[in-house]
């Protein structure tokens, strides 16, 4: 038998290489897709991601538990009515931690409204809240006479500047990164099923055909023959 032409060859190659593609884009499966879409729709819908939550929930430990502190440090310096008159009405900062107590208020303030009602994706309320506290607390340890107050003078300021970076790195390295993250598995999801539909369903094999040759490429092939048969009779 005669060697195919290249052209036809080249042709069938492409032919076949364009099928294999057509089933490979029509081998997704739509409804897998569209449960994919459905479940990260549906976490948008709930208005928060997990994530997001257990770091709103991290900022109202910080506020509850600093509370916490003050409150055993106003029982611990003679009672709480007489503690609380000298250290809210009778302030001074260099013997009080009524301000540490207010510093915590500050960041569950910012970080609830920015994180959690507005749902800022964004560093930037989280860094203030962090530099407003270290600076603070700095200021607080270095001119301060808390050390000669016992413990809390020790515990309290440590605990409120632990607390404010622990904030800064979950936020930072869990909560933007995570949530950017599952918007683009999002969006990739998406542009598969807008792909897929535009593949029409039930396509078979037999639906993929190649062209019929035409007269001119046949009548070229029987003179090629006639040729080939003449030479061999001589």
């Amino acid at each position: 038998m005669n060697p195919l032409p290249e052209d036809m060859e080249n042709a069938l190659t492409g032919s076949q290489s364009s099928h294999a593609s057509l089933r490979d884009v029509h081998s997704i499966n739509p409804t897998h897709l569209m449960a994919r879409i459905e479940s990260y729709e549906g976490r948008e819908k709930k208005g928060i991601s997990d994530v997001r939550r257990t770091f709103c929930l991290f900022v109202t430990f910080d506020l509850l538990f600093v509370t916490l502190l003050w409150i055993i440090e106003l029982n611990v310096n003679g009672g709480i009515e007489n503690t609380l008159e000298k250290e809210v009405v009778q302030y001074d900062f260099y013997s009080s931690y009524f301000d540490i107590f207010l510093l915590a208020v500050f960041r569950f303030k910012v970080l609830i409204l920015a994180y959690a009602v507005c749902r800022l994706r964004h560093w930037w309320a989280i860094a203030l809240t962090t530099s407003v506290t270290s600076a603070f607390l700095l200021a607080k340890v270095i001119l301060s006479k808390l050390f000669s107050q016992g413990a809390f003078g020790y515990v309290l300021p440590i605990i409120s500047f632990i607390l404010a970076w622990i904030e800064t790195w979950f936020l930072d390295f869990k909560v933007l990164p995570q949530e950017a993250e599952e918007e683009n598995r999002l969006r990739i999801v998406q542009n598969a099923s807008e792909r897929a539909a535009l593949i029409p369903a039930g396509l078979s094999d037999g639906q993929f055909y190649s062209p019929p040759e035409s007269e001119a490429g046949s009548e070229e092939a029987e003179e090629k023959q006639d040729s080939e048969n003449a030479l061999l009779e001589l």
